[in-house]
This record gives C-alpha cells, sequence and structure tokens, in this order.
C-alpha cells in the first residue's frame, strides 16, 4: 500500500526536475557596436546600415562609454569592486527582421565635427542568441562588429 502512494509522488519529483523554468529575459535582434580607444576617443556618433535581400535598414545607435570591473580588494570573505572606464565605446542598433544569412554592414564613425572616423562596409552573418540558455528557445538573432583601436573593423 505505502509504494501505491509513494510512486505518484516520485514520478512527480522526477518528472518536475526535468522542467527548465525560463525567463522573460529576451534579447533583440540587431548589431552591437565595440569601438576600442583609442579610435573611441575620436568618435562621437555610430551609424549603422544594414542591407539584405535588396532592402536596408539604418537602426538608431547610440554609443556609450565602456567600463570594467576593478577589484578593490577582500576583507575576510566579503570582496569589492569599482567600475573604472575603459576608453572603448558601445552602441546597439535593433534592426527588426535580421536574418542569420550574410549581410551587409556599412558602419560610420564621426568625430565632433562630422568628420569621418571610419567609413567602411563589411559582411557579417547575424547568430541566434539564447539569453536563457538553449533550452529555452532563441532569440535575436544578432551580430557583431569590432573596431579596433587600430581602425581594423571586422565581425
Amino acid at each position: 500500500m505505502r509504494c501505491r502512494v509513494l510512486a505518484p509522488v516520485v514520478l512527480c519529483v522526477l518528472l518536475s526536475g526535468c522542467e527548465k523554468d525560463c525567463t522573460l529575459v529576451g534579447a533583440p535582434a540587431g548589431v552591437s557596436l565595440h569601438v576600442e580607444a583609442p579610435v573611441a576617443a575620436r568618435a562621437d556618433t555610430a551609424e549603422l546600415t544594414v542591407c539584405w535581400d535588396g532592402a536596408c535598414r539604418t537602426p538608431q545607435v547610440v554609443l556609450t562609454p565602456g567600463s570594467a570591473p576593478v577589484s578593490s580588494g577582500c576583507t575576510g570573505e566579503a570582496c569589492a569592486a569599482s567600475m573604472r572606464p575603459t576608453g572603448d565605446k558601445h552602441g546597439f542598433g535593433d534592426v527588426a527582421g535580421l536574418p542569420k544569412k550574410p549581410v551587409e554592414v556599412r558602419l560610420r564613425l564621426r568625430d565632433a565635427e562630422g568628420r569621418a572616423v571610419v567609413d567602411t562596409r563589411l559582411e557579417v552573418t547575424p547568430e541566434a542568441v539564447y539569453p536563457n540558455g538553449r533550452d529555452c528557445g532563441e532569440a535575436g538573432p544578432q551580430a557583431k562588429v569590432i573596431v579596433e583601436g587600430d581602425g581594423r573593423v571586422h565581425g
């Protein structure tokens, strides 16, 4: 008799242990931009134009300063950190309908006077992102464009 009562409980525990709780965290489709120092110091604005299948989209991209954590040390088991500027800049352009296939990106970085700092085209391939893990389905897709400190640009 005791086994008949425990069997459904054990089965329920086993089955619920297999379920994955997924949050509602999403990830927009788009292109991220990372501009390394010292190029970032000269770049005040960014413009991305993303094209595929004969159509182009120009999302709004706002450049923001990058930062990184710096340890302030530990006392016992408590540790602290603060953020320090890196000299890099970051941005993201939402691109609705972005496909998971090669797209052409035109990147224009301009200084405060509107002069070109970088003006180039490249091909990148957006990929699905999984903000909640692969078991919870994909979001995105997203691509990345990186401007290195020496001005080289790649995806």
